[in-house]
């Protein structure tokens, strides 16, 4: 399986953008999927999840509240929208698959696999 992420640039602080998660082999609605971010020197942390059971997500404290998760199962794609970006939210951003059909909220990054090869977010301020 092959993820394909996009929708990356630069933005000012208080922007907003809109990260995909596309897969072109595969049907990404038997997976979870999960959203990563790693800040320079910092290491990859999760922010958030959608499991396979609709409308089961997770967001992490840094991202809750200024970020959504969706699937698009037409376009075979989960978006990531975030909204009232900070500097903070500078770094590369990966998607992966949780092969679970429990809460995607349960999976460790470890147990993520299919890592795509990221799009990358500058906020100035």
């Amino acid at each position: 399986e092959r993820l394909v992420e996009s929708g990356g640039g630069s933005v000012q602080s208080g922007g907003s953008l809109r990260l995909s998660c596309a897969a072109s082999d595969f049907n990404l609605a038997n997976y979870a999927v999960g959203w990563f971010r790693q800040a320079p020197g910092k290491e990859r942390e999760k922010i958030s999840c959608i499991s396979t059971s609709e409308g089961d997500t997770y967001f992490s404290n840094s991202v809750k509240g200024r970020s959504t998760i969706v699937r698009d199962n037409a376009k075979n794609t989960v978006y990531l929208q975030m909204t009232s970006l900070k500097p903070e939210d500078t770094g590369l951003y990966y998607c992966a698959l949780g092969r679970t059909y429990h809460s995607c909220s349960t999976l460790a990054q470890r147990e993520y696999v299919s890592w795509g090869q990221g799009t990358l977010v500058n906020v100035s301020s």
